[in-house]
C-alpha cells in the first residue's frame, strides 16, 4: 500500500520552506518582513493535537507542548522565493 503524502511533504515538493510557528503580533511582523525580503508567504493552521500522528511532536519533529489547547491562535509560516526574483545568497 502506498503511503499518503502529508501536507508538509506536499508543501516541500511545491518549493515551500517551513520557517516557524507564530501568533500575533509576531506573525504579522514576520510575514511583512519575508514579503519585503522578496519571498512568497504561505500560512498553515497549526494542526490540532489529535491531527498530529506523533504527538506531542509535529511532522518535522518539533516540540508542540506550548501549543496544546491553543493551536487555533498559531500559524505555521512557509516561504519560497518569488518566481523570477533574484535572491542574494549572501543573505540567505
Amino acid at each position: 500500500m502506498e503511503k499518503e503524502e502529508s501536507r508538509f511533504e506536499k508543501l516541500q515538493r511545491e518549493g515551500w520552506t517551513k520557517q516557524f510557528t507564530a501568533n500575533e503580533p509576531r506573525l504579522s511582523e514576520a510575514v511583512e518582513l519575508y514579503k519585503e525580503s522578496g519571498f512568497e508567504v504561505h500560512l498553515e493552521s497549526s494542526p490540532l493535537e489529535h491531527e498530529v500522528k506523533h504527538c506531542p511532536q509535529g511532522e518535522a519533529g518539533e516540540c508542540r507542548v506550548c501549543f496544546e489547547g491553543r493551536e487555533e491562535g498559531y500559524k505555521i509560516i512557509y516561504t519560497r522565493p518569488k518566481k523570477g526574483a533574484e535572491m542574494n545568497d549572501d543573505l540567505f
